[in-house]
């Protein structure tokens, strides 16, 4: 369904099971980025009713996951601590087309969001399927659930901005990058992406 054109060793889960307060930050911060990116979004392009109407609801869900995670670290006995760099979505944003029209601006981002949805969704499920922890394993695949949905969304949502066929050819070309980044990126067990 996602699409992706590199799959995640399922032995990450073993990684990240070592280090599981390091990946619950790191997934804290990421759905605190998620929900600042959606903010970013609707101020960025408010005239645009679709975009205010659709993200909307997605900075609130992510808003919760982050208040969620936030739990599950605490109930734990583990603390916040300090954002993290991700490395990950400074290369995607990197890689997206500059200059063009608005409406190229808007597909471009919609399309990093849907990536950065897409293999954090890839990620829980392999945690949701393979983590020891029954209680994470379940915490996980509601998350799964959310991730999916979202990167549904926000590829339904370019293609209102867009010819369906551009959007395509796009978003191939992100899969074609994406999985070019992760094989270059750092491969480690304490980060979601």
């Amino acid at each position: 369904m996602l699409g992706l054109k590199m799959a995640t060793d399922p032995r990450w889960v073993n990684i990240a099971e070592k280090t599981i307060e390091e990946i619950l930050v790191d997934h804290a911060f990421c759905e605190q980025k998620e929900a600042t990116s959606g903010i970013s979004l609707i101020v960025r392009f408010s005239n645009y009713p679709n975009i205010v109407e659709k993200v909307s609801p997605v900075v609130a869900e992510e808003w919760g996951h982050f208040r969620k995670v936030l739990k599950e670290l605490k109930t734990r006995g583990y603390e916040l601590g300090k954002p993290r760099k991700d490395d990950y979505v400074h290369e995607l944003q990197k890689f997206s087309l500059k200059g063009g029209s608005i409406k190229t601006h808007i597909v471009e981002a919609l399309l990093i969001c849907a990536m950065i949805e897409a293999r954090s969704c890839e990620r829980f499920r392999l945690l949701s399927l393979h983590i020891s922890d029954q209680s994470l394993k379940d915490f996980y695949h509601e998350f799964m659930v959310s991730e999916a949905g979202h990167y549904r969304m926000f590829i339904d949502l370019a293609n209102e901005f867009a010819d369906k066929a551009y959007v395509q050819e796009r978003w191939n070309a992100y899969l074609d990058f994406e999985a070019d980044l992760v094989t270059r990126l750092e491969y480690r067990g304490d980060r979601v992406h």
